[in-house]
């Protein structure tokens, strides 16, 4: 039977920032489906420019106050990468594991608040309350958990002070070590037992395309988050210097992001990705649950992005765990503590160059790329936003989605297609770079 189905979602919910559904079906053919991205640009590269290097965290760290860590990260990479600057061992496992922090605090939110009312039927985290009190409560609580511990670290998780290029300007006590690891022993490990167990009993819709996967891939043992080339599960790996060649970024007119594709029409950042291309180096806690659920490379359902988010909060935890015994047993050397742009030898040395950041933010692979000069001034700056790559492969999905749900009603092909957005965990703010300007009378 000849169907007609028009969706019009303006200002999709439990998304961060403004982005629009719209889907035209005329006797069973597609018309039209586009996700619109509306947000207006934030020109954050341009704010960069003429900053000195040592502030510049400080300044993109504003860019999302979700990632604001990864943000941190990525700046802080780009630059020490531009003036040759080469970090510690304790420096790198601190950066690890305030990463770890940052991905379990948003993987949490986004598990509990944002998509799980969808597959328990409900429009919000509202009504939860009401029916699933413990369940917001554990949320709430895992979710400030992962903040204190961000608050010890580097004063605080929304726009941290102390990680800085060069290493931190304060580092953890003993006292702080073992407040920040009962924590994680005491309060996250059997909260994320009952995460676990609530999932299971969690039913996601049955969809598949197959894409291509991208993120950060490594030689080394470890699941690569912080450092590493980039890949693809096409087999291709360049090094981050060259990720232009992998965004290949282009301008359509109804989104204010960017897309991106690499070997295919689109591809797809984040959880899901990264599992696809490192699940064996998963943390075998993590990887007990991805085979648990039935989750294994190479997954192409878009849905299950959520399901691998809990794989990695998994993971995160454990190595985080790993990461502050280590600490404790070996003790924390602090001759590192800096001052402002110090070391123990005085003002770290500046130089021209050129350095690119790219770290696994929760949403997927973040770049940042500075050109400094000789006096630590950034000359040229470029962010990509795992929401601005993403938001291409979504499209593709909804297109591929629409013609097999054509058997459901207006509302639930409606929901589908939100839930489907709602998967990939967008960060539309971040994500908006373009700016269309029209030029009268000239």
């Amino acid at each position: 039977m000849s169907r007609n189905v028009k969706v019009n979602v303006e200002y999709l919910t439990r998304v961060e920032g403004h982005g629009n559904i719209v889907v035209n079906v005329k006797d069973s053919k597609l018309e039209d489906c586009r996700l619109e991205i509306v947000e207006s640009p934030r020109f954050f590269e341009g704010m960069l420019r003429g900053r000195s290097i040592f502030e510049a965290q400080h300044i993109t760290c504003r860019i999302c106050g979700i990632c604001s860590c990864g943000h941190t990260l990525a700046s802080i990479q780009a630059a020490e990468q531009a003036i040759g600057f080469k970090p510690s061992r304790q420096t790198t496992e601190l950066r690890k594991f305030l990463l770890h922090m940052e991905e379990l605090d948003s993987h949490l939110l986004h598990i509990y608040l944002l998509v799980a009312p969808d597959l328990l039927g409900v429009k919000s985290f509202v009504p939860l309350i009401a029916t699933h009190n413990e369940v917001v409560r554990r949320a709430l609580r895992m979710k400030k958990t992962c903040n204190d511990i961000c608050d010890i670290l580097v004063g605080r998780h929304v726009h941290p002070i102390s990680s800085i290029v060069g290493g931190f300007t304060k580092l953890p006590t003993e006292k702080a070590l073992d407040a920040m690891l009962e924590l994680l022993e005491k309060v996250l490990l059997p909260d994320m037992d009952a995460t676990v167990a609530l999932a299971a009993t969690l039913k996601f819709p049955e969809f598949n395309r197959p894409t291509e996967y991208v993120g950060l891939v490594s030689d080394e043992k470890e699941y690569p988050l912080l450092m590493g080339d980039v890949g693809s599960t096409e087999g291709k790996r360049v090094k981050k210097e060259d990720y232009r060649s992998v965004t290949n970024e282009y301008v359509v007119p109804h989104s204010s992001a960017k897309h991106t594709k690499w070997s295919k029409d689109s591809y797809m950042v984040g959880a899901l990705a990264r599992v696809n291309l490192n699940y064996k180096k998963l943390h075998p806690k993590a990887k007990a649950v991805a085979e648990a659920i039935g989750l294994k490379p190479v997954t192409t359902n878009p849905y299950l992005n959520t399901a691998a988010q809990l794989i990695e909060c998994v993971h995160c935890l454990h190595d985080a765990i790993r990461i502050l015994k280590a600490f404790q047993e070996d003790g924390i050397d602090y001759e590192e503590e800096l001052v402002v742009g110090l070391n123990e030898n005085g003002r770290i040395p500046v130089k021209a160059g050129r350095g690119v950041g790219a770290v696994e933010v929760p949403r997927g692979i973040l770049f940042h790329d500075y050109e400094v000069d000789g006096h630590g001034k950034i000359v040229n700056a470029n962010c990509i936003i795992p929401t601005n790559q993403n938001v291409n492969n979504i499209e593709h999905d909804m297109k591929k989605l629409v013609p097999e749900i054509l058997t459901l009603n207006d509302e639930d092909i409606t929901l589908r297609l939100e839930m489907l957005v709602r998967a990939y965990d967008p960060c539309i703010s971040c994500s908006a770079h373009f700016l269309n300007v029209k030029f009268i009378n000239r």
